[in-house]
């Protein structure tokens, strides 16, 4: 009977594992597209205005960069802590593992990313 229960458990983290990895696809989905639009938007927005400040758009398209190589990190480390967490679940016994958080990493490189728009924003660059 125990031999069932563990097998069962196993399959709930099975499936919490990749609910949790197509969480992390969301939001990564979300930081690239997010990069990818705001230089594709403000682009746009000086095309109309006639706008041709190439210092501006610049800091723009660092910022951008930045959301899309947050994106893609996340991602690629998402990706490695899932393989890594079904691995664990394939070994008996299962033993937790305490890791370094990908949501506090990728709340630091949003929140540094924040903080050099903001610089940008009050030097003039953007």
């Amino acid at each position: 009977m125990s031999n069932t229960n563990t097998e069962l458990a196993k399959t709930r983290n099975r499936a919490a594992a990749e609910r949790t990895t197509l969480a992390w696809i969301r939001t990564a989905l979300a930081l690239i597209s997010f990069g990818f639009g705001l230089d594709k938007i403000i682009s746009a927005i000086r095309d109309v205005g006639g706008e041709a400040n190439i210092g501006n758009d610049i800091g723009v398209q660092l910022m951008s960069m930045g959301f899309i190589g947050v994106g893609i990190f996340t991602l690629l480390i998402a990706m490695r802590q899932h393989k890594r967490e079904l691995i664990r679940l394939r070994n008996d016994p299962y033993l937790y593992r305490d890791e370094p958080s990908l949501s506090i990493a990728t709340a630091t490189a949003v929140l540094l990313i924040g903080v050099i728009a903001f610089l940008l924003l009050l030097s003039g660059f953007i």
